[in-house]
């Protein structure tokens, strides 16, 4: 297991970047105007539009895990998903924050 990246809601994706490059973050990936992906070289902080948040409005934590069958067995999850590139299904921690387990395709 290992921390994925930090999902935010970005509804200016324009304006996300250019602040967070402000900071010295360098872009790493832009998907158009939906995604893109901004990194200290070790971290990776994903800024999405409300069509690619797993969780809208809500920043994420994501953990890439090797089984995510395994992970779920335990704890209520939503419905597992299959996007392009992992299989991801959000839970909930003692505190009611999502965190979302995805497993790499």
């Amino acid at each position: 297991m290992k921390i994925g990246h930090i999902i935010v809601p970005a509804g200016d994706l324009d304006a996300q970047l250019a602040f967070y490059e402000s900071l010295g973050l360098t872009t790493r990936f832009r998907d158009g105007d939906r995604y893109a992906a901004v990194t200290d070289g070790t971290t990776t902080v994903g800024l999405a539009d409300e069509s690619q948040q797993p969780v809208p409005g809500r920043t994420v934590l994501t953990l890439q895990v090797d089984d995510l069958d395994a992970c779920l067995e335990s704890r209520p999850a939503t419905e597992p998903v299959e996007g392009p590139h992992e299989r991801r299904a959000v839970v909930t921690d003692p505190s009611g924050n999502p965190v979302v387990l995805y497993e790499r395709l």
